[in-house]
């Protein structure tokens, strides 16, 4: 599928649904508890025109569908154990993202296609840690850049001895960047190589190859031509044999029904609405109704129409799609609509049910959903209202909001309420809760309010903290107005930053380095001449004329 781009703009939407048959670029194999994803990717079908995916590059269209096969075999394929992904070329593993796709986009497109790498990457680390399928990466072939920042992401790495075949992070020497989606964090805090060691190689354009890659720690082993596939083999069955037993059956999922309309899109519990004009938008989840199922078998038998599943993937592809396709909505005003004891019996069921296979995984998955949205790059206010339910899994959005606001009128039944699932079921990038995050000077709080018994009416949430105003019926309106008006009116670039050093309090990880570090330090190369300019070396780069650049440090 090609999208034609005018001055580095898309000019149709970029969907992010896709599956196994329909991918260009993917082939999944399953053979019981193994599953093979191996790259092919196909050069012509590219998002955008002007370029070729040649030796296995990428460009946003093979991440969707990486993306898509690490959910699926999550959710329909709890069986397998081991995931290994390898490639299909000869002698090449993965040329990492498209050097000309890069030259030619967009910076807003550059950005948000390195953060949605990113968030694939902790997707592989994510199944690994918690869902009982280690990925291996099995290059056989050359793998630099992010294609090496790929197979980073796995559990183990193992490489082709071929007399040709390395590994190699070429950005700094070569394009005047950064490795994009986690290379240069992953090689000193995942893989703990030594710093001097990983400064070496990462100016190295041309990489480290089987004995000295092994000997400093870029990955596991490495093997002879004739014996790799039957090495790989072998520590595969090895890993398998030493998984516990789980018997498990997969569930379908099956693609999300969308109502696309000039100013906003409609699912079943997720609505958005645009104001283009003024450049912000409502965001609306609703929560289930009545006889709602209370066991494992019953959500089984239910599938991807549970409402905790299909509910959040509705809210991921709403993300998506504001990210992608609606960079002038700076705003975006989270709703909430529903019965709360509705909602708080999803929860008791899925906290009671935690360690079956299936609502473990609904519940990671609804983890990552709220880390997407931490990660956005736009603002979020709770409006909370008559006919609102932040409580439990919904309370999340109100937490993970910049500001929340909660109208205070004593005649109408406006509240609040918290679940288990509000303790840490639902971490952050940073390691912490969202409460954990909000109260750092008074951890105490938490408790307090996690032992709240029943819920919180607008008084009693503003009095232990829950909510950033509370106006009353009178101002209401021009309160949430003035309010808009104002953040809409303020620098978008300004508030990105802001919001993104606000957001992550606490403790540091991998995690808030690659989206806090290195995203911000990427987001300001990826504007400087000596990478983007005339002369700059992203612009330069398989051109006849050399990048030149301005030698003083900033």
């Amino acid at each position: 599928m090609a999208i034609s781009y005018g001055n580095g703009e898309p000019s149709l939407t970029i969907n992010f649904a896709t599956s196994p048959e329909q991918y260009f670029h993917w082939k999944l194999t399953l053979n019981g508890a193994t599953a093979t994803l191996a790259m092919d990717v196909q050069e012509d079908e590219t998002l955008q025109d002007g370029y070729k995916l040649k030796l296995n590059s990428y460009d946003l269209g093979v991440d969707i569908e990486l993306a898509d096969a690490v959910q699926r075999l999550r959710f329909e394929h709890p069986e397998v154990k081991v995931v290994v992904i390898t490639s299909l070329k000869p002698r090449i593993f993965c040329a990492g993202a498209n050097i000309y796709m890069l030259g030619t986009s967009t910076h807003a497109w550059k950005v948000n296609f390195c953060k949605f790498t990113n968030e694939t990457r902790c997707a592989i680390e994510d199944a690994s840690h918690h869902s009982r399928q280690k990925y291996i990466a099995a290059l056989n072939g050359t793998a630099s850049g992010g294609g090496y920042e790929l197979a980073l992401a796995c559990e183990e790495i193992y490489l082709v001895e071929d007399g040709n075949s390395a590994v190699s992070l070429p950005e700094v020497p070569l394009l005047g960047v950064l490795p994009g989606t986690g290379g240069l964090t992953r090689l000193v805090d995942k893989r703990k190589v030594r710093r001097d060691r990983a400064d070496v190689f990462s100016t190295l354009a041309e990489g480290l190859k089987g004995k000295r890659a092994k000997e400093w720690g870029l990955i596991d082993d490495y093997f002879p031509t004739t014996k790799f596939q039957e090495a790989i083999d072998r520590r595969v069955e090895e890993l398998i044999a030493a998984s516990p037993k789980v018997e498990a059956t997969g569930i379908k999922l099956h693609p999300l029904k969308i109502e696309t309309t000039e100013n906003g899109r409609d699912y079943r519990y997720v609505s958005l609405r645009l104001h283009r004009e003024k450049r912000y938008g409502d965001l609306t989840m609703r929560a289930p109704a009545g006889d709602l199922p209370t066991t494992p078998e019953a959500i089984q038998a239910q599938g991807d129409a549970y409402w905790a599943l299909q509910a959040y993937r509705e809210l991921d592809d709403a993300l998506l799609y504001l990210r992608v396709n609606e960079p002038e909505i700076g705003l975006v005003c989270l709703r909430t609509a529903g019965d709360i004891a509705n909602l708080l019996a999803v929860d008791e069921t899925l906290t009671t049910h935690r360690e079956h296979w299936l609502i473990g995984e609904i519940i990671l998955h609804m983890a990552r959903v709220f880390r997407r949205l931490d990660l956005t790059a736009r603002s979020f206010f709770a409006i909370i209202e008559p006919g609102s339910c932040f409580a439990g899994n919904l309370l999340e959005l109100a937490l993970a909001a910049d500001r929340t606001y909660m109208l205070n009128d004593p005649a109408q039944k406006i509240e609040l309420a918290t679940s288990a699932l509000n303790a840490g079921a639902l971490p952050m990038s940073n390691g912490l809760t969202r409460l954990h995050s909000r109260f750092l000077a008074k951890p105490e709080t938490v408790e307090t309010i996690l032992a709240h018994q029943g819920r919180f009416d607008t008084a009693a949430a503003d009095a232990a903290g829950l909510v950033t105003a509370a106006p009353d019926d009178l101002d209401w309106d021009d309160e949430i107005r003035l309010a808009i008006e104002e953040r809409t009116s303020l620098s978008p670039d300004a508030l990105t930053g802001m919001e993104a050093s606000l957001r992550f309090a606490g403790p540091e990880t991998l995690d808030t380095k690659i989206y806090g570090r290195l995203t911000a330090w990427q987001n300001w190369i990826f504007q400087r001449p000596n990478a983007v300019g005339e002369h700059g070396a992203l612009t330069n780069y398989g051109k006849p004329t050399q990048a030149k650049f301005d030698y003083r440090r900033t």
